[in-house]
């Protein structure tokens, strides 16, 4: 029989241990494994990348692809025109609402209440400030006093010396200056003395600085102060001293008319105490009417009756303040019958005895007889075939 080792031994004597092949399937215990820590693929790849030779390499280079051109369809002259007519339209509409909205804001914020420390933009105040301003400024126009129908030649030392006697005066201004060259301000014309050839009297205020110096002044009111020139002192605060119940209106006047000729037309009906003519701010010509204010309330009646009298070869209006034209009466309009229904009240008309009553047409009487129906004979209709 044969045994395991046997012919290894039988190589050499002694020069290996006896069986050494049977070690190899000897029933021991297994063999032990040792987990080893992964390591990095990609490092793993690259360290043996670097062990290859470079002669066993074979790159394989491909060529690269080239991208396909995507074609792009040019658009039509039509559909440019589309396209530019939508882009124009939606531009409209953006503009058109932000309009809208601009305006939906704006009347927001007019609708919501103004605090009183918001500031003027335009002025650079508050409305306090304004307020304050606007309660000085009654307080001056108090203090203040209206001098009409002063002749152009007048300055401010006659003033002064006509109205000294109330009280301390503040300061005093001309207006209704006309220069004679359109070229020279009012206030340049005032100093030299350069007026219109046409301009015959000039206003004034003076300013006095108590309200009871302006108050005691208007008894200057009447006065001549020159040929031809009674001057017309009033406050020239909103409460004037003026009373429709002793006043008329004129109309149709000349347009260069003067306040004194006025006063001599009207001065029959009873004691004048003012005359007014409204009169254009640049050329001091007159508009074609004015007031008469007398003392008692008796001249306006008499003043009625010289209702379209000549004055200066024009016819003058003269009239009461306040009073309107009578015009015609209009007649309250009827209710109207509705669709359908016949109103009998409205049938019946009646004629005043002056109402034209033409002749009437007696109606013919209708024949009882059927009409006979023209038919031709047939012996004439066979001619006529």
């Amino acid at each position: 029989e044969y045994v395991v080792g046997q012919v290894s031994g039988s190589l050499g004597a002694g020069a290996a241990p006896p069986a050494p092949l049977a070690s190899l399937f000897r029933t021991t215990a297994p063999p032990v494994l040792v987990a080893l820590p992964a390591g990095n693929k990609k490092r793993k790849r690259a360290e043996e990348a670097e062990k290859v030779p470079e002669d066993q390499i074979s790159v394989v280079r491909e060529p690269p692809i080239k991208a396909k051109k995507a074609r792009t369809k040019q658009p039509s002259k039509a559909e440019k025109k589309l396209s530019d007519r939508e882009n124009a339209l939606k531009q409209a509409d953006e503009e058109d609402q932000k309009l809208f909205q601009n305006k939906t804001t704006q009347k927001k914020k007019a609708s919501q209440a103004i605090p009183k420390n918001v500031v003027n933009s335009a002025t650079g105040t508050t409305a306090k400030q304004q307020n304050r301003k606007t309660v000085a400024d009654e307080a001056v126009d108090r203090r203040t006093v209206f001098v009409g129908n002063l002749p152009v030649t007048c300055t401010g030392q006659e003033l002064k010396s006509l109205f000294k006697k109330y009280g301390q005066i503040q300061s005093i201004r001309f207006r209704s200056l006309i220069p004679a060259e359109d070229t020279i301000s009012k206030k340049v014309a005032a100093i030299k003395h350069k007026m219109h050839p046409n301009a015959k009297f000039i206003n004034a205020y003076v300013v006095f600085k108590e309200e009871c110096d302006a108050q005691k002044a208007l008894k200057e009111n009447g006065t001549e102060i020159a040929t031809g020139f009674h001057i017309r002192v009033d406050t020239a605060s909103k409460t004037s001293s003026h009373d429709n119940k002793r006043s008329v209106f004129l109309g149709n006047l000349p347009y260069d008319i003067l306040d004194d000729a006025v006063r001599e037309h009207f001065h029959v009906c009873g004691d004048v105490v003012g005359v007014r003519v409204v009169r254009d701010r640049k050329t001091g010509l007159g508009k074609g009417f004015g007031y008469v204010l007398f003392e008692n309330t008796d001249a306006v009646h008499l003043a009625l009756k010289l209702n379209s009298s000549v004055l200066m070869g024009r016819k003058i209006r003269v009239k009461r303040i306040g009073q309107k034209k009578k015009g015609p009466q209009k007649i309250p309009d009827q209710p109207r019958a509705p669709k359908g229904r016949v109103d009998t009240t409205t049938k019946k008309k009646s004629y005043s005895n002056e109402s034209f009553v033409g002749e009437k047409a007696t109606p013919l009487k209708k024949s009882t007889k059927p009409r006979k129906l023209n038919t031709i004979p047939k012996n004439k209709a066979g001619k006529n075939k």
